[in-house]
């Protein structure tokens, strides 16, 4: 099967059954989106929605998380993964969102990288979600789901998996594609036990031809 053929029939099917998509992190505006995906690296949104609004309650603003102490951050978020160097990044993030953004979450993947914990995936989450820009953010989700699809040719980073899923998703649909790779990652297509017999996207799928029909 062609690339262009696999891309296509992925797309549609998604177009089709899941025509809306988004993040499952709660937030009320982008400095919460932005604290809530600085959280989740490397931890479920399940845990991260867990915490969050006790730490909403007590840190409501960068300026409010800006004065605080990383000690102070961490009794919040001690429940989710490396809370040590998060509750330091927070607090770092905020502080730099105060003295040179003035408080306000930054609309640029430029500005925002250059913020503490933030890294190109985080960048891209924000300026997708909140700015509506396109982008494409690469997960362990994105990245595991694209290389079994066969959407990418076996890419070995997240770098290039997001430049492989560029080239070909159409622009206007990068923003949405993120969340529907990433949702059928997280239900789907697992890790250890894909449910490959149950999905709905075998005719394109690399790894399905590859593993089960084959047999």
């Amino acid at each position: 099967m062609r690339k262009k053929e696999r891309y296509n029939g992925v797309i549609e099917w998604f177009r089709e059954n899941m025509p809306v998509a988004e993040t499952e992190l709660q937030y009320k505006d982008p400095y919460q989106l932005l604290v809530a995906v600085i959280l989740s690296a490397q931890c479920t949104d399940k845990r991260v929605n867990m915490i969050t609004p006790a730490l909403f309650e007590a840190f409501p603003t960068p300026e409010v998380m800006a004065v605080s102490t990383p000690e102070v951050v961490y009794e919040y978020i001690k429940s989710v993964s490396y809370p040590n160097n998060k509750a330091r990044h927070l607090v770092g993030m905020a502080k730099m969102l105060v003295e040179k953004f003035d408080g306000v979450v930054p609309s640029t993947q430029e500005e925002l990288v250059q913020l503490p914990g933030v890294g190109s995936k985080t960048a891209n989450v924000i300026v997708s979600v909140v700015f509506d820009k396109p982008a494409m953010a690469v997960d362990t989700h994105v990245f595991r789901v694209s290389n079994r699809l066969g959407l990418t040719c076996n890419s070995k980073t997240p770098l290039e998996t997001e430049k492989e899923l560029v080239k070909h998703i159409p622009e206007d649909l990068l923003a949405i594609a993120h969340h529907w790779l990433i949702l059928h990652g997280r239900y789907t297509c697992l890790a250890r036990k894909p449910k490959c017999e149950e999905c709905s996207l075998k005719p394109w799928c690399k790894y399905f031809w590859e593993t089960y029909a084959s047999k």
